[in-house]
């Protein structure tokens, strides 16, 4: 075989997004763009901000000596030390470069963080809804991923996570605000899940980090903020990416930040670093590192996606679909009308509706809606959602 075939089982398991998006370009040849209506993947549709902008000119027309050359594998330390900065003054902790390792986007960080810390057969928690390839991360350096369902909110379940912990354990993902739900973890759940991981740390004899995967941490609406997680969680580390929060996914510029306060915090940035050198990411890109630096506080019109999610949120329940109303990030995740999710997204399909279904996610019987696009395309989708929840008689 040309494959190896852990490869080819996860292709057949991989992306329903993918699977969806390429659907979706079938459709648009058949009926035209503008009546399919596309939800399956979250590409942001917002240009960045216009700081963002005038700093791209700025370097474009007084271009930095050498700055397109090597640097060290930890990134720039201005930009390190720019996001270290920021990070300290959200979470009251003394952050330094020293412990920010600039990285290709989230899935790069994420793919470090598990390659320092991950022996083979090593344990990570996934609490479901999870992100469709935090499992292949995991499979890729060696672990074991173990899924945990959340509560029927989607807030964490501590009885369900306390229940899976073993001696194999060496982390936990979390993402907040979460992809597909929007549900942000309030501060008391986090506090308590650092009682949790300090108990079952001594109890094991071995350090278990809480790594927060946190790419929509700036998009929050009605007042909720997202808690920092090195305030309430001592062994975590932090990955993210600007391609939310600034509308940059194609630039790939993220980041993995360690809490001060981990354990042999100096042996885990060097690894951290050591992996982003030798998996191939070796740095994230030099122009996008340059140009972040200085716009750590920026984000997009969050009020923009707070209005798209109102328009869909608020005819969908009108309509019947049941839903947890998202506190951030830009997805719904409306429990199916049919148990078999799967069926439900091929009957949608029928109104050019395309949706991508729970069990990607780990949570069959649900589905989630990205609004990360033009308003006008949700405005014209409503009258098909509407004759779709006649045909369940909704």
């Amino acid at each position: 075989m040309s494959v190896a075939s852990q490869i080819r089982a996860q292709i057949t398991q991989s992306s329903w997004i993918r699977k969806m998006f390429e659907e979706g370009d079938r459709l648009r040849a058949i009926y035209g763009p503008d009546k399919v209506y596309d939800f399956t993947i979250g590409n942001p549709n917002n240009e960045p901000p216009a700081a963002f902008r005038e700093a791209l000119k700025e370097l474009a027309n007084h271009p930095i000596p050498g700055m397109h050359r090597y640097m060290s594998n930890a990134g720039y330390e201005e930009t390190r030390s720019a996001v270290a900065q920021a990070l300290s003054a959200a979470s009251g902790k003394a952050l330094t470069a020293n412990h920010v390792v600039m990285t290709v986007g989230a899935g790069g960080g994420l793919n470090i963080a598990f390659k320092a810390i991950l022996d083979p057969g090593d344990e990570v928690i996934i609490v479901a809804p999870f992100f469709v390839e935090y499992k292949f991360y995991i499979n890729n350096h060696g672990g074991q991923p173990v899924v945990v369902q959340s509560r029927e909110d989607f807030q964490l379940d501590l009885d369900n996570i306390a229940a899976a912990i073993t001696a194999k354990t060496k982390a936990i993902i979390i993402n907040t605000p979460n992809n597909p739900t929007g549900v942000i973890y309030p501060a008391e759940s986090l506090d308590a899940l650092n009682r949790l991981v300090e108990e079952k740390s001594a109890e094991h004899g071995r350090t278990i980090f809480v790594i927060s995967d946190e790419p929509y941490a700036k998009i929050a609406y009605d007042g909720v903020k997202v808690p920092p997680v090195f305030s309430h969680i001592r062994n975590s580390m932090l990955v993210t990416s600007h391609s939310k929060d600034l509308a940059l996914p194609g630039e790939r510029i993220g980041y993995v930040a360690v809490n001060p306060e981990c354990d042999e915090v100096e042996l885990l940035f060097d690894g951290l670093v050591f992996c982003n050198r030798i998996l191939g990411f070796v740095n994230a890109p030099a122009l996008m590192q340059r140009l972040v630096a200085n716009l750590q506080k920026e984000s997009v019109d969050i009020d923009e996606y707070k209005e798209k999610r109102d328009l869909l949120y608020n005819h969908l329940t009108s309509l019947g679909f049941e839903m947890v109303k998202p506190q951030g990030a830009f997805y719904l995740f409306p429990k199916s009308p049919l148990a078999d999710d799967i069926e439900f997204i091929r009957r949608a399909q029928r109104h050019n509706i395309l949706l991508v279904p729970g069990t990607g996610f780990g949570k069959p019987g649900y589905f989630r809606i990205a609004y990360c696009m033009e308003k006008k395309i949700i405005e014209n989708s409503l009258p098909a959602f509407t004759a779709l929840a006649q045909e369940f008689g909704m």
